[in-house]
């Protein structure tokens, strides 16, 4: 084959210079690349060993926070220890931050906090007294009202005593009003929603007497109120009134379901055994404190799941009640709220409940599971009527005097 000249000396130039470029990097090249490589290894090498440092420092960090928590749980002398753990989680939220996954996490400061409430649990079980007097000397300086397991008799340190005062015009008992600033409420689209389906309820139950134009929560207190001033009115009527406005909003589906799988009531199979009860279920409190908050905050406002006063789970405490605040009126607590809810859980859910409220803080209490005294036997329940209530006048001289 004819090559021209032209491709001739292209290609021969392209030979020396291809020789020229491997002579002339081929002692330097090599060598750089290599090192360059070695460097590359090293590095990865470094980032390996980082890595798993860092890997043994967490499961370290980890290690110690859970073992340590465990420690105090099983601690003999409770009161002592619980004073204790609260200066090692000072201590943590002061220490300087290294970087590690578990301090940005807070995950010790979080073992130790479900440390001292299961430590304080423990205490309310061994000797409730002593849990409250522990509670208030720690509370809320060292550990927040809100980190208490339960707060039922523990009064808060900057709200005096409520002392028993007496009404000059009618001389009886008054409760005084709670001191504590008003909550502001923020209802969902499901707190709404159920508002109104309530609302509509107590209208029918009362049979058009429960009218109001005001909206929310006070337009339903203003149609309770009417209820409860009706002539001739009693508490056993209002609290048949509340107990069937629970029953429709429950729907007939839920109760059944809510009888055989959380209470253990045997459905009617054509039986011996039909409509006996072989419960409440062991999971069924607690269950029903952690499902409660979401259905019930268009009434009461938000709630956490707690302790029971007997230190065991299943209760549940309302941060500031939404229908005490706005009410008022311990007529309308007592009768529209916390002996018709009792009724309904007992009788139609079979599962005990006591309602606990506290005038002083506007606090409530729900122990599920827990069965309720009367209020008359109760000696946490005041007598009278509180001072601020609008009604009180109203009701002068009816059935609700001896509350």
């Amino acid at each position: 084959m004819k090559i021209s000249c032209v491709s001739f000396i292209f290609l021969v130039q392209t030979r020396e210079i291809l020789s020229f470029t491997l002579n002339r990097y081929s002692g330097i090249a090599s060598p750089s690349l290599s090192s360059h490589l070695n460097q590359a290894s090293d590095r990865n090498t470094d980032s390996v060993e980082t890595a798993s440092n860092r890997l043994q420092e967490e499961l370290s960090s980890l290690t110690d926070s859970v073992s340590t928590a465990f420690r105090f749980i099983a601690s003999k002398d409770l009161a002592k220890d619980i004073a204790a753990i609260c200066d090692e989680i000072d201590e943590v939220s002061v220490s300087s931050d290294d970087g590690l996954l578990v301090q940005n996490l807070k995950i010790r400061s979080k073992c130790l906090k479900w440390s001292r409430r299961t430590m304080l649990a423990k205490l309310m079980r061994e000797d409730y007294d002593v849990y409250v007097t522990t509670a208030e000397f720690l509370s809320p300086n060292r550990i927040p009202r809100s980190e208490l397991p339960n707060v039922q008799d523990v009064r808060v340190n900057d709200v005096a005593p409520a002392k028993q005062l007496i009404d000059k015009e009618t001389g009886l008992s008054l409760v005084p009003d709670c001191e504590l600033d008003n909550k502001s409420f923020d209802d969902s689209l499901l707190d709404k929603i159920l508002l109104k389906i309530f609302r509509n309820l107590v209208v029918k139950e009362t049979n058009g007497v429960g009218v109001s134009d005001k909206p929310g929560i006070e337009g339903l207190l203003e149609q309770g109120r009417k209820y409860m001033l009706m002539p001739g009115q009693n508490a056993e009527n209002q609290h048949k009134m509340v107990y069937n406005v629970l029953k429709s909003l429950m729907t007939p589906v839920l109760p059944p379901f809510y009888r055989i799988f959380m209470s253990g009531i045997v459905p009617k199979l054509g039986t011996d055994f039909d409509g006996k009860q072989i419960g409440p279920w062991f999971y069924a409190p607690w269950l029903t404190s952690f499902v409660t908050p979401t259905f019930f905050g268009f009434l009461v406002g938000p709630s956490t799941p707690n302790y029971r006063k007997d230190g065991q789970l299943g209760g549940l405490v309302v941060e500031k009640c939404k229908f005490l605040q706005e009410s008022g009126c311990k007529g309308l607590c007592l009768n529209q709220c916390k002996l018709p809810a009792q009724q309904f859980f007992a009788e139609e859910l079979g599962l005990p409940l006591t309602v606990s409220p506290n005038f002083v803080t506007q606090e409530c209490q729900w122990s599920f599971g827990e069965d309720p005294l009367l209020p008359e036997d109760d000696p946490s329940f005041p007598r009278g009527c509180l001072v601020g209530c609008e009604s009180r006048k109203s009701m002068a001289g009816s059935y609700a005097d001896s509350f």
